[in-house]
């Protein structure tokens, strides 16, 4: 539902959650339009709790008393800095380590074996992980490899790691977990790779890290890179986008993969489009490029 349709379901002014501070449709459509517009996330009615739920306390820790004040703000050029804290509030960012093994065990027994071997004979292996939250995917990747091949840091194997949230990117970039977090990581392997901090946390070792570039990208934006990539972890991102901006994420997707490179998506989330003629299907949400059609 888009902002517009948000506003033709009813009066601009009922309020589809009380509380506090009380959310009107209008207030919902008008956060809704920016978020749509700045990261192509797809906000409707059934999303009223939720909105109010991250952006009350937001209200409350900087002193506005509405939520009419707070798009006034967030629409206004001197709230372009709130502007980007309010999509880092309403953005999701749960995962895990190994989370969907399945993915990773096809990762390790499919597609690794023969990308190491091109790397070994001095080739190149390019690896994306878009949304890739606080770090747990692209570490899951990483370890992946080294558990595979230990001096993997010696060939060109590099692992690009995305998202919207700057917040979430340094997060990424520090590495550091509470052991629930790390509870689906094997024993041996947090033992290797993994350092304990004095506060009882887990370290990513810097093996690990340099295996991986961390950045901010917009998904909705120009992406700064050509590829081609052998492989792209997106999972469980592009189910907050609506139909045709999905659409046109796998098409772009498709177009920096090669033939015969890997996407990988979330348990929710289905290809569509030109690009879904353009893959097809190799095991649970695990798709193989065939080029174009």
């Amino acid at each position: 539902m888009s902002a517009a349709a948000i506003l033709q379901s009813g009066r601009p002014d009922d309020t589809l959650v009380k509380g506090e501070y009380p959310l009107t449709r209008k207030d919902l459509a008008e956060i809704a339009g920016m978020i749509y517009s700045d990261a192509g996330i797809a906000l409707n009615e059934t999303k009223a709790s939720l909105v109010y739920s991250r952006l009350s306390k937001r209200l409350r820790q900087i002193g506005l008393n509405s939520f009419r004040d707070y798009c006034d703000l967030v629409g206004s050029a001197a709230g372009a800095d709130e502007r980007r804290e309010m999509l880092s509030f309403l953005t999701t960012n749960f995962t895990r380590f190994f989370r969907e093994n399945h993915h990773f065990d096809h990762l390790r027994t499919v597609v690794l074996p023969d990308l190491l071997t091109r790397a070994r004979a001095g080739g190149r292996v390019r690896i994306w992980s878009a949304g890739c939250s606080d770090g747990q995917e692209p570490y899951s990747i990483a370890l992946t490899l080294l558990a595979m091949a230990p001096n993997v840091a010696t060939m060109d194997i590099k692992i690009l790691a995305t998202d919207i949230d700057p917040k979430i990117i340094a997060q990424a970039k520090a590495g550091i977990y509470d052991g629930q977090s790390i509870e689906t990581v094997d024993a041996a392997m947090r033992s290797k790779w993994f350092t304990q901090t004095p506060e009882k946390r887990w370290q990513v070792g810097d093996q690990v890290k340099q295996l991986i570039s961390f950045k901010e990208l917009n998904l909705m934006a120009q992406w700064p890179f050509r590829g081609p990539f052998d492989v792209i972890f997106c999972r469980n991102v592009v189910i907050y986008f609506d139909e045709p901006t999905q659409a046109k994420i796998w098409v772009r997707y498709a177009d920096l993969l090669p033939v015969g490179g890997h996407l990988y998506i979330g348990h929710s989330e289905r290809l569509s489009g030109e690009g879904k003629d353009r893959f097809e299907n190799t095991a649970i949400t695990t798709y193989r490029h065939k080029g174009r059609i």
